[in-house]
């Protein structure tokens, strides 16, 4: 009790106590003692963005549904509570049962976004566990990691003692069954660890030795245990009617970023766009059934409480049934100030209005996503998306009363030129002089505000453009100042706003997408010198990082300014996500040539995902 009562004491020096103290509706209370395994799951970042993160309310809810395993949270402390803990030197502790972090089985950490690396390592620190996971004994919880970064774990590799690559549902109930079996056997932290590399989609780094050529780059990745595979292979779930979804997610008590109902209605995505890594590891596209969807969202409206239903997938348009579920959620919910949300639509005729009859009187604005300037380089890029169709798009808004529209772009894609990047500025105005055509004057709701943004892009793994190289801080804010320039000088500037992202921050963040294993000394070093919460800009210390880069006698230009051989060993090319590096090469020449590349449905591309024997690649098909 002194220690809880202290707990208390401390929650009065902090900006927001609710972060800290549990309780939320729907969440789950157990008794630590009266379970095998207690399992912490980490979002390593702030409560309110951890929070709205829909992969931890599945895993939380589905581990919870186990009597014998207690899934707690733990999210990054802000920096006033991080600052106390320090202190008064007190472990971090879990939200539902107040207890440290380090006295539970197992520390779970999904990993979304590579910027949050230094916050890891403020999550293990706090929690008094020891940063580099061969320092760890067996009275330390085993580190897992997920999430979309692990497509590439070397960066990190050295801080986990092991990650799943793929998607929960899969293994985690086998894996928590070995754990227990160990734990009943008096068995030790390696006979774990060698048990679960034996099971499909587990990696185990200290498993492997890596060695580099004399020219920086990766000569061989070996297994040092016979327990370890050379390939590890996704984890995916084929039939997504088996699985189940929180029908009583967690309501937090403070706003958090998404504070609504998350409806998730289909996996992976049909498109190719050849720059997102998201589009390719999640292959293939596999749907939920309308019928499962419809009794989901009145049960999780109810559980909630929420008055705002979203959408989720990568590319909501290319669900089979999405007009079936609008109209369904739409006639549901008509009485009851219910809100739909459909984020990752295509802007047609359905989609306007369907929003034009779920958003308030007063719309908001829409949002595209064109991702380049000109028709060459959307080619270049698969996007499907041609000047016309951003055009009718923009024209039936305006028509339906909308004068706001975000537009978003990248700069600094492979073959980008300077009239690739003015395009960006042509097309803006485009969109706004659509306005001044479309809709009589008598009628206008003002001045139509169209809002762009750049962004820089980084080259992911498992992507056709992971060969591709990138470029200074200095040359992405040339190209920022010549698509700026190009927007002073259209005729409709006044209704156009521009901004661009943090040059520094994508140069980092390149680094630490495409890094090796040599790379987890420079983000410890950088942890050490004080730097945390990188994604957030009003810490995000460039100087500090530079530092740490010299310190350790690597240079970010290695990882960022080479175009990679295609028969380069890349760090990732030991794990199999069913899409083969030679559709990956055949998809990077095609961006080459400006070749498009039909999508999924329209034409079997020959990935290699069809092996896993289900999704989109079936089908139609007897």
């Amino acid at each position: 009790m002194k220690k809880l009562a202290l707990r208390d004491e401390i929650l009065l020096k902090v900006e927001k106590p609710a972060r800290y103290i549990g309780n939320e509706v729907n969440s789950v209370k157990k008794d630590p003692r009266g379970v095998d395994i207690r399992f912490v799951m980490c979002f390593p970042d702030v409560y309110e963005i951890g929070m709205s993160h829909l992969g931890i309310q599945i895993l939380y809810d589905m581990f919870n549904r186990r009597d014998d395993v207690y899934c707690e949270r733990v999210y990054s402390p802000w920096i006033d509570m991080d600052r106390v803990l320090r202190e008064e030197h007190i472990p971090l502790f879990s939200l539902e049962s107040q207890l440290p972090v380090k006295d539970a089985d197992f520390l779970g950490i999904t990993i979304q976004y590579e910027m949050c690396y230094t916050n890891i390592l403020q999550i293990l620190d706090l929690s008094q566990i020891p940063l580099n996971a061969a320092d760890r004994g067996e009275e330390y919880p085993i580190v897992i990691g997920g999430g979309p970064c692990t497509y590439n774990p070397e960066p990190i590799a050295a801080f986990f003692d092991m990650f799943y690559i793929g998607e929960g549902e899969t293994r985690y109930n086998d894996l928590m069954d070995i754990y227990k079996e160990i734990k009943a056997s008096g068995g030790s932290r390696q006979d774990f660890l060698e048990r679960a590399a034996e099971l499909p989609g587990i990696y185990v780094p200290s498993f492997y030795d890596v060695s580099y050529c004399e020219d920086g780059t990766l000569k061989s990745m070996m297994p040092n245990n016979p327990h370890a595979s050379r390939q590890v292979i996704k984890q995916l779930v084929m039939d997504m009617e088996q699985v189940s979804y929180p029908e009583k997610p967690l309501v937090p008590y403070l706003k958090a970023t998404q504070d609504r109902v998350v409806l998730e209605i289909q996996r992976g995505c049909i498109r190719g766009c050849r720059f997102c890594q998201a589009g390719m590891v999640y292959r293939p596209v596999r749907e939920r059934s309308l019928e499962q969807l419809e009794q989901y969202a009145v049960n999780i409206l109810e559980n909630t409480g929420h008055d705002e239903i979203s959408l989720s997938s990568l590319s909501s348009s290319d669900y089979s049934r999405l007009k079936e579920l609008v109209y369904f959620l739409i006639e549901k919910f008509r009485d009851k100030d219910v809100n739909i949300s459909l984020p990752s639509l295509r802007i047609d005729a359905f989609s306007l209005d369907v929003m034009s009859r779920v958003q308030d009187v007063k719309k908001s604005s829409l949002t595209f996503a064109p991702e380049a300037g000109s028709q060459r380089m959307r080619n270049v890029i698969n996007k499907g998306l041609t000047e016309e169709d951003i055009l009718n798009g923009s024209a039936e808004a305006f028509r339906g009363g909308w004068n706001k529209v975000k537009l978003y772009f990248m700069l600094g894609l492979p073959t980008e030129t300077k009239e690739d990047m003015e395009g960006i500025a042509d097309l803006a105005n485009k969109v706004a002089k659509e306005y001044y055509e479309t809709v009589p004057k008598e009628e206008r709701q003002g001045r139509v505000q169209v809002n762009v943004s750049t962004s820089f892009f980084i080259p992911k793994p498992f992507t056709p453009f992971q060969w591709a190289s990138m470029f200074t801080k200095e040359e992405y804010l040339a190209k920022a100042r010549v698509v700026n320039e190009a927007m002073k000088n259209q005729l409709n500037h006044k209704s156009l706003k521009y901004n661009w992202h943090e040059a520094d921050v994508s140069v980092l963040e390149g680094v630490l997408a495409r890094g090796d294993r040599r790379v987890s000394k420079v983000i410890l070093d950088a942890y050490r010198r004080g730097c945390i919460y990188d994604s957030w800009s009003e810490f995000f210390d460039n100087g500090k990082w530079m530092e740490a880069f010299e310190a350790q006698d690597l240079d970010p230009a290695f990882y960022n300014l080479r175009e990679r051989s295609l028969d380069e060993l890349l760090p990732w090319d030991f794990i199999d996500t069913g899409v083969t590096k030679d559709f990956l090469k055949k998809e990077w020449k095609r961006a080459m040539e400006g070749t498009v590349s039909s999508n999924c449905r329209a034409q079997c591309q020959g990935c290699g995902v069809r092996k896993f024997g289900g999704g989109v690649c079936f089908e139609d098909q007897d």
